[in-house]
This record gives C-alpha cells, sequence and structure tokens, in this order.
C-alpha cells in the first residue's frame, strides 16, 4: 500500500541530461499541487553538496526526497537520506540511470511523479568501499578506466562511452587481483571486476543476473581478459542475461570482501558512475535493506 507523500524535496542537477529544468520545476510543482502535495527544490553546486544536503534534511520534516538527475544525484540523495527517515524518489535524467532502471522506476518524467501517489516502498541494500558509499555498481579496470574518461570529456550519451570504450580497448593492460571474502579467496587477472549490489549497467549490460538489490549480500563479477575475437559473443551474453554461460567469466556471493592489486598502493575505482582513486586494499560491507526507495507497484 502507498504512504501518503505529503512534503517532499526534490534534488536537481542542473547540468545532467538536456532537460530544461526550469521547465521541469514548473511541472513538478504544477503536478504536486494538483494532488496536495508541497514542493521545494535544491540545487546541486558540485562544492560539498552531500555535507551541505545532509545538513538541510536534518531540520526539514520531508516524507520523500527525489533525486532529478543522474547516476551521481541519485548516489548523493541515497547517501544523505542514511540518516533520516524520508523516502527516495528518482526522476531519472542521467546518461545511465541504472540504479531507477533496475528497480523498474519509469524513465519518463510523467511516469516517475506518479510513484509520489502510486507506489510501493522498497528497501535496498548499500555498500560501502573504503567508506565510500554504493547503492548501485561499483568496479574497478577497464570500465573504470572508461567511465574517468568520459567523466573528463565534455560529450555525454551512450555514442560518447563506446567511443571511448573502442578507443582504449587495444592498449588496456589487465590487472592482478586478490579477493578474500567472506566465503573463499582467489587470485585471478581480470579484464574487470564489478562489485555488484544491483545486476544492470545503465547501458543495459547485466553484469549480475538474478540478483536481489535486498538479499543482504553482494556478488564480485569477473570478466577475464578475452581475445578481440571473443568480444562479440560476449557482449551477447552480457546483453541478454547471459552473464555465467561464457568462459571469460566468474562471479562470487559474499557479505564482505577485501580486494587488493599486488604491487600498487591505490586503484581507480567507479562507483555509481563516480570515478575515485582508492587505496588499496579495499574493504567492502553492506548494510543490509539500509535505504528505503520508491518503485512501481509489484503485481
Amino acid at each position: 500500500m502507498a504512504e501518503l507523500l505529503r512534503h517532499l524535496l526534490f534534488v536537481l542537477n542542473p547540468v545532467s541530461g538536456d532537460t530544461d529544468k526550469d521547465e521541469l520545476e514548473t511541472t513538478v510543482r504544477v503536478t504536486c499541487t494538483e494532488h496536495g502535495r508541497t514542493a521545494a527544490f535544491w540545487h546541486t553546486t558540485g562544492e560539498n553538496d552531500l555535507q551541505k544536503l545532509t545538513q538541510h534534511l536534518a531540520g526539514q520534516p520531508y516524507d520523500a526526497v527525489f533525486a532529478v538527475g543522474g547516476d551521481g544525484t541519485v548516489k548523493l540523495v541515497s547517501e544523505a537520506l542514511l540518516t533520516t527517515n524520508a523516502i527516495l524518489g528518482i526522476l531519472p535524467m542521467g546518461s545511465g540511470n541504472g540504479l531507477s532502471k533496475d528497480l523498474g522506476i519509469p524513465q519518463d518524467t510523467d511516469e516517475a511523479l506518479e510513484l509520489i501517489w502510486d507506489h510501493e516502498v522498497r528497501a535496498i541494500d548499500t555498500l560501502r568501499l573504503n567508506g565510500h558509499f554504493s547503492a548501485h555498481l561499483a568496479d574497478l579496470g577497464f570500465n573504470a578506466l572508461v567511465v574517468k574518461k568520459f567523466c573528463d570529456g565534455d560529450t555525454r550519451g551512450p555514442g560518447a562511452y563506446v567511443r571511448i570504450a573502442l578507443a582504449e580497448y587495444g592498449d588496456y593492460e589487465p590487472l592482478c587481483y586478490r579477493i578474500e571474502t567472506d566465503q573463499e579467496t582467489l587470485e585471478t587477472e581480470a579484464f574487470m571486476l564489478t562489485i555488484a549490489n544491483a545486476n544492470t549497467f545503465g547501458s543495459n549490460v547485466v553484469i549480475n543476473p538474478n540478483s536481489r538489490l535486498d538479499d543482504g549480500q553482494f556478488e564480485i563479477c569477473l570478466v577475464a581478459p578475452f581475445p578481440a575475437g571473443a568480444a562479440p559473443g560476449l557482449l551477447y551474453r552480457l546483453y541478454t542475461e547471459a552473464f555465467d554461460e561464457s568462459d571469460y567469466t566468474q562471479r562470487l556471493s559474499c557479505h564482505r570482501a577485501t580486494i587488493s592489486v599486488p604491487g600498487q598502493e591505490k586503484a581507480l575505482v567507479q562507483v555509481d558512475g563516480e570515478p575515485l582513486e582508492l587505496e588499496l586494499p579495499i574493504t567492502v560491507e553492506i548494510s543490509p535493506q539500509s535505504l528505503r526507495v520508491l518503485t512501481p507497484q509489484q503485481g
């Protein structure tokens, strides 16, 4: 049953996506007024946003806080909500929108707004990587490099990501990883290593099929180095939820993990779309069902 949500905050990233934010604010305000809700707005600036938003939320009794933007905005709002009773809502406006897709949230703005009065509240797990928050997917290796170059560039959209990936593939040298979990220890070379709370990247690549965001565990998904001739078949499996059917893939399920790269003190990691340089080893811990999210009614 949907909870009655009257007081809403919309956190906007002014530069995310192509939508006119002034027009969007008008649409949101009119929609909320028509349904007897109040709407307030808070804009990110890129400077101490987490601290400022956390302080703002501490003094305001919002029922739900909507992240209006891409993966970075969703990550920001999700982390800020951990110390509140408010529920996370998402209006997808970014290039990937990975978490919203995994949760089945409509990608159309008007349809996503309907979750204000027609929704199910779902409690999902969250992760910490050396203390850094993640609600969706993080990885080391090739994809982390591509995400870093994508974020440093001026062009957005799937096409830009693909161009960078193609340009970097030929020169990329896979890393060796040592992975210690509460279940097993593994040393292996990998093209990329994904720490997966969810199952699908914003690009619709299914890296962790049949996983759940509320199962109290996460997966470490490994893609081994592969010859160029194997790329089409591997990509096909990644886009058709057949990750486990490839000779170049492996998954580990766990509740805690430590990841190191022998000979390195730091590693580039993308965390929910944000590239970070983290000290090694990286300790990954899970907080079961620690974030409440508005999702479509099931059934």
